[in-house]
């Protein structure tokens, strides 16, 4: 044990030590990866709450045709003398976005067109799409003519590393990029709120208000396409979809409400960046050697971006406050333990109503006989019942308390109140009806009580014959 502690003090002092290192470059690096994750996580978020996630993934390979076919197009132009070799560098990127904005309303038309006429279904008439073009980019990437350096792997995975170098003091150019798209993107967020708002969650009801939801879809394909270039340099063709999707599918577990999904999103997006980088330039140096691989220094910045999306989204599947495992299996709990004393309340209100000796049996033992609960849940029934002051023990057993007295008197109402309903609507045993009643007694409030004695006429008393306790306790009691 104390071997293992040691170890452990030692891994974590490496890590300070190679995390002291941190210099203005790796600042720019994360600041970067940060503007790019940012930017994609606009439109991930609106793909994401259309369910069209999988179109994201599309995108980013189908922008590969046309980013390569409009490099390839301007090349041509250059050779021919159409333009000049400045021209050429000059609008490089420009041509870029025209060609991969240009494939991504084409990638959505054609699966739409596919999805119709071919009456496939529609992730069927995607898979046909974008394997398609992305198989005629990848050949377009491999028959490219040598000068113009298009490296596979930097198409493929992005070179932040390299790009993310600033001259002279000024931001990297991909930083100044990716910038822009970002403001570009909250621009069009801000300006078109309503209408991506509506046609986002109901079509029908945008088109009966004028808004065109085909426009809106194929506007959304295009941004997502234009996105998906700025961000090509720094993180690549593949791992781009990780920047579009998992944020928002992050923020989607954290939220319901639209605008701070969006904020989360953004937060996500900029901490999977800067934790990304961090995790590159530290994690392998500590791990690797001590696996025999001693050459093994760093990562890729792209791909540990990419995997610290996917820690942080485990993380929200498993602690998110609503949709978290772990937070529902607590909330679960929780309601069986409420469920369980609310039970236990009822039975020692029961027991005395007719005054029976057997309330001076052992709390733990009078659960699970009559309600067949199990030892650890009568437990936890009892510790908290008794921690809210609803019950004391003494040398004779359980009792109520007058606060433990009054919340089991309402839960008795409830049942009686329920019971009474169902035997005038249903026809229904009485059998029958204490087993529904035991359900449902634990959900009404003072308001529905009210509604079901109107209903019943104020009834004195259930189908069986007991007295229906009162609302309100009797003065003088």
């Amino acid at each position: 044990m104390r071997n293992r502690l040691k170890a452990g003090f030692e891994m974590f002092s490496e890590f300070l030590e190679l995390a002291a290192d941190w210099n203005f470059r790796d600042t720019w690096m994360a600041a970067t990866a940060a503007l790019a994750a940012m930017a994609c996580a606009i439109p991930g978020t609106f793909l994401v709450l259309r369910r069209q996630s999988l179109m994201g993934d599309a995108l980013s390979h189908t922008s590969l045709l046309g980013i390569i076919g409009a490099i390839l197009f301007a090349n041509a132009l250059r050779v021919s003398g159409w333009i000049d070799t400045e021209t050429y560098i000059a609008t490089r990127h420009a041509v870029m976005f025209v060609g991969a904005m240009a494939i991504g309303v084409f990638s959505a038309f054609m699966t739409e067109w596919i999805q119709k006429l071919g009456r496939v279904e529609a992730s069927a008439a995607l898979g046909v799409v974008f394997t398609s073009l992305f198989a005629l980019g990848l050949l377009l990437v491999r028959s490219a003519p040598s000068g113009l350096h298009i490296d596979p792997d930097c198409v493929f995975y992005g070179t932040i590393e390299t790009t993310a170098i600033s001259v002279k003091g000024e931001p990297p150019a991909p930083a100044i990029t990716n910038g822009i798209m970002l403001l570009v993107n909250l621009t069009l967020v801000v300006l078109f709120a309503k209408e991506l708002k509506i046609s986002t969650f109901d079509t029908e009801l945008s088109t009966t208000m004028g808004i065109n939801a085909r426009v809106m879809h194929y506007g959304l394909m295009a941004v997502t396409a234009a996105t998906l270039v700025a961000a090509f340099e720094s993180v690549g063709n593949i791992l781009v979809i990780a920047l579009l999707i998992v944020p928002a599918a992050t923020a989607h577990l954290l939220t319901d409400r639209y605008g701070r999904l969006i904020g989360i999103a953004l937060v996500v997006s900029a901490l999977s960046a800067f934790l990304g980088h961090l995790m590159a330039i530290t994690l392998p140096a500590i791990i690797f050697p001590r696996l025999g691989f001693e050459t093994v220094r760093d990562a890729s910045t792209a791909g540990m971006m990419a995997g610290t999306c996917g820690m942080l989204f485990l993380l929200a599947v498993l602690f998110s406050p609503r949709h978290g495992i772990f937070s529902q299996f607590v909330q679960r709990v929780r309601l069986s333990v409420k469920i369980a004393g609310d039970d236990l309340l009822g039975l020692l209100y029961r027991i005395e109503e007719v005054d029976m000796e057997e309330r001076q049996v052992g709390a733990m033992d009078l659960v699970r006989k009559h309600l067949g609960l199990g030892w650890m849940m009568s437990r936890l029934a009892v510790a908290s019942l008794s921690r809210n002051q609803q019950i004391v023990s003494d040398p004779s057993g359980y009792h109520l308390t007058d606060i433990g007295r009054e919340s089991a008197r309402k839960l008795v109402r409830s049942h009686r109140l329920w019971e009474a309903y169902m035997a005038k609507h249903f026809q229904l045993p009485d059998t029958h009806l204490h087993e529904t009643a035991a359900r449902v007694e634990h959900y009404l409030n003072p308001d529905i009580r009210s509604q079901l004695e109107d209903e019943l006429d104020t009834p004195g008393a259930d189908p069986h014959g007991r007295d229906i306790p009162d609302e309100r306790h009797p003065e003088g009691e």
